[in-house]
C-alpha cells in the first residue's frame, strides 16, 4: 500500500511564524523578569558603580599619602634664612593638605564600601571643598598655600562627576539620603 501525503508549503510556513513568534514573545518576557530581577551590575554584592568609586577613592588616598610624605620630605628651596622662608611654610602647609585629603579619601573610600551614610557624607563635602579649593586656585583668589594651577585640571572634573554620582537618586537612597 502506498500512501501519498501532500506537502502544503502554506500550512508549514503559518506554524513556523507561529513557533517563531512564541519563542521571541518567550525570549521578551525571561530577559524583562531577569533585567528587573537582577538590578544594575554588583561586585560582591554592591553596585559596580559604588565599589568602582570606592576603589577609586582609597587609591586615591594612597596616592595623596604618599605625595604628601613626599613633599614633606622634598628639600626646600635654597633660602639664607630657612627657619622665615615663606615658601618653606607653603610646601610644608601643602603637603599637610595633601596628607589630610589622603587620609580622608582612604576612610570616607572605605565609609563608601562598607555603604555607610558618613561615607556618602564625607565623600561629598570633600568633593565640594576640592572644587571650591582649585577653583580659587585657578583664579589666584585665598585658597590653600601652594595648590598648584595644574593639579585643579584633574582634580576639579573627577570631582563633578563624584559629586554627580554620589547625587543619583538610587545612590543616595542606598546610603538612606532623603531624595527631597
Amino acid at each position: 500500500m502506498v500512501s501519498v501525503s501532500f506537502f502544503n508549503p502554506f500550512l508549514f510556513q503559518q506554524s513556523i511564524n507561529a513557533n517563531a513568534e512564541d519563542i521571541a514573545r518567550e525570549a521578551y518576557k525571561l530577559r524583562m523578569s531577569s533585567s528587573s530581577s537582577s538590578g544594575p551590575p554588583t561586585y560582591r554584592g554592591k553596585a559596580f558603580g559604588i565599589a568602582f568609586l570606592s576603589a577609586l577613592q582609597i587609591l586615591s588616598g594612597f596616592i595623596h599619602i604618599f605625595f604628601g610624605l613626599w613633599l614633606f620630605s622634598a628639600t626646600p628651596p635654597a633660602d639664607p634664612f630657612p627657619v622665615f622662608s615663606p615658601s618653606r611654610f607653603t610646601s610644608d602647609i601643602y603637603a599637610m593638605y595633601t596628607m589630610l585629603f589622603g587620609v580622608m579619601s582612604l576612610v570616607f573610600g572605605y565609609g563608601l564600601w562598607l555603604q555607610k551614610r558618613w561615607g556618602w557624607v564625607g565623600t561629598a563635602a570633600v568633593c565640594l571643598f576640592v572644587i571650591a579649593a582649585d577653583t580659587l586656585a585657578l583664579f589666584d583668589l585665598p585658597s590653600v598655600p601652594g595648590i598648584p594651577k595644574v593639579a585643579a585640571f584633574g582634580e576639579i572634573p573627577y570631582s563633578v562627576l563624584v559629586a554627580f554620582y554620589l547625587s543619583q537618586g538610587d545612590v543616595r537612597s542606598r546610603y538612606g539620603i532623603r531624595t527631597s
